[in-house]
């Protein structure tokens, strides 16, 4: 009987979904191979109390699941590209990224609360942004997957939060009870560098095993994303966004506010100069 390849996953709704979806694609492009799931819980996942926002925020998802391969448990790991560091443990790397979802941030708001006046999210990104189109409002904070986040806002807890419209879609949520859904246009709202792409991260040495097998579009756009915020020295916990389509670059910094610049990416030596470029017209 053949061992399965393991693949470490939180635990929860969303991570499952994305680690399905992943071992989808393995199975089109590995079919001679068997992979099973190695589901992990993190220390974010058992301190619901914890706020992500003063413990630094990256890295705070990923690191169990990169233990794990580390210590050989696993041979891959499946996160959420923007709660990844910008830069992989020494012995890990990115092998891929999943084709990317829909990008924009939705706010979540209570039918009654139409201009809502409480709005939760541990996001700076988020505050920073959505406190120009409501400039009145007050923040706080709620924790938990996306299915208890929905149940928060219902029961009162907010009047108001804000999910990624990728999230939703995987998890087939189109709606909620006394609850409205309004997606953010991304000149409005820039998401967060590597936003809405599942990134498959495995050991160095097995790199050459799976690096063809994904999405290059997505690398070479969230590679430039995330070497924008390497660039500033941020993790997710600095009000940063940034995010690159078909030739368009749109940037959010407090310092500057929202900027776009038109940049044809076609290949990996290119992100380098376009990076020196931006940055020196930023002037950061």
């Amino acid at each position: 009987m053949t061992t399965p390849t393991l693949i470490a996953t939180r635990k929860s709704p969303l991570a499952l979904k994305q680690t399905e979806m992943v071992r989808a694609r393995l199975a089109e492009t590995l079919p001679q191979e068997e992979f099973a799931n190695l589901e992990l819980t993190t220390k974010v996942d058992e301190r619901l109390n914890w706020s992500l926002e003063k413990r630094g925020g990256i890295g705070l998802f990923t690191k169990e699941l990169e233990d794990a391969l580390l210590d050989h448990r696993a041979e891959l790991a499946i996160h959420s590209a923007k709660d990844m560091p910008t830069v992989s443990p020494a012995g890990l790397a990115i092998a891929g990224y999943l084709p990317r979802a829909r990008v924009n941030d939705v706010l979540v708001h209570r039918n009654d609360c139409p201009i809502p006046k409480t709005i939760a999210t541990s996001s700076p990104r988020r505050r920073a942004q959505l406190g120009i189109l409501f400039p009145s409002a007050e923040w706080t904070t709620i924790r938990g997957n996306v299915g208890t986040r929905l149940r928060k806002i219902a029961e009162g807890e907010c009047e108001a939060s804000l999910l990624a419209a990728a999230g939703l879609d995987r998890l087939e949520i189109e709606s909620y009870p006394g609850s409205n859904f309004i997606e953010l246009p991304v000149h409005q709202v820039v998401p967060a560098p590597g936003q809405a792409a599942i990134a498959v991260q495995c050991r160095s040495e097995d790199l050459a095993k799976y690096e063809n097998l994904f999405c290059a579009q997505t690398q070479l756009a969230v590679t430039f994303e995330k070497g924008f915020l390497q660039r500033l020295g941020s993790g997710c916990q600095i009000p940063v966004g940034a995010y690159y389509k078909a030739g368009l670059f749109r940037v959010f910094h407090p310092e500057v506010g929202h900027q776009e610049f038109k940049i044809t990416l076609e290949s990996m030596d290119q992100i380098e100069p376009e990076l020196d470029a931006i940055m020196k017209e930023l002037k950061l």
